[in-house]
């Protein structure tokens, strides 16, 4: 089995002070894609560029102490991607896609952090900029290679994705276009879908057990007042060999709890 983590850090020093190495050591995943980071190649360096055994690959954001994203692996890739070619978010450290090629097959595991539009409408408008040039580029990867993308993805799909639905209609994260962007991504028939959202094919209709973040103000964790924001997304052939899931809340790392599949295929 190839157990693949993804995780929200919420900064790298504060999840590693709150334990998340020697998780990371008990669980042993393959890969863990880690978002916010939130950390420059220098506060990296002797500390976090291996962690648990593993070794990372990571983009940063030019702005320090923001975004960023990392991919830790037991596997030595054949190839590592950093940026997928944005003129305007490769430099918040958003994507970064491992590749394990042989000469039977083309895999990457990919972590990428989308844009969060809740501070403003200035951000809500990169955000929808940042969906617009995405789409393509994840279709233009999935015509070449089998992929699965583990991220911080900003958006609840569906009602059972979040806890108070209704009241957030109108806020970034459920927003209607946000929503049919996934919708659209996830289409079976439509040339420019065909990605599986692996969590729901494992879980169609889970709501409590689903979410993965919590609001820090009030009670939001306490009451399990969450949003479902990370998510493996997969091609069909990697989809299906997806075999359980487990999303962890026994410890705290982060305002997010790391999500975690088993697929029935090694690297």
């Amino acid at each position: 089995m190839f157990k693949l983590t993804s995780l929200n850090l919420n900064g790298i020093r504060s999840a590693t002070s709150k334990g998340v190495e020697s998780w990371m050591a008990a669980t042993r995943p393959d890969c863990i894609c880690v978002q916010e980071v939130k950390a420059q190649a220098a506060d990296m360096a002797n500390r976090f560029e291996r962690m648990a055994g593993l070794q990372g690959h990571f983009h940063y954001a030019q702005k320090k102490g923001y975004s960023g994203v990392g991919v830790y692996t037991r596997h030595e890739p054949s190839d590592v991607v950093i940026g997928y070619g944005s003129e305007e978010f490769d430099t918040e450290g958003r994507y970064v896609e491992l590749r394990f090629d042989t000469p039977a097959r083309k895999l990457s595991i990919i972590s990428a952090y989308f844009p969060s539009g809740s501070s403003g409408e200035e951000r809500q408008q990169a955000k929808f900029r940042f969906l617009a040039e995405f789409h393509p580029h994840l279709m233009k990867v999935k015509g070449e290679r089998d992929f699965i993308l583990c991220g911080d993805i900003n958006i609840a799909h569906q009602q059972i994705d979040l806890k108070n639905w209704r009241s957030n209609q109108k806020n970034s994260g459920f927003l209607p276009e946000e929503r049919a962007w996934v919708t659209k991504l996830l289409h079976t028939t439509d040339e420019g879908g065909g990605i599986i959202d692996v969590y729901r094919q494992l879980q169609p209709t889970a709501t409590d057990t689903a979410y993965t973040w919590w609001s820090n103000r009030g009670q939001a964790y306490a009451n399990n007042v969450g949003w479902r924001l990370d998510y493996h997304l997969a091609t069909p052939a990697l989809a299906a060999l997806a075999r359980a899931e487990s999303i962890y809340k026994s410890e705290k790392f982060s305002d997010h709890a790391p999500i975690t599949v088993d697929y029935d295929f090694s690297l």
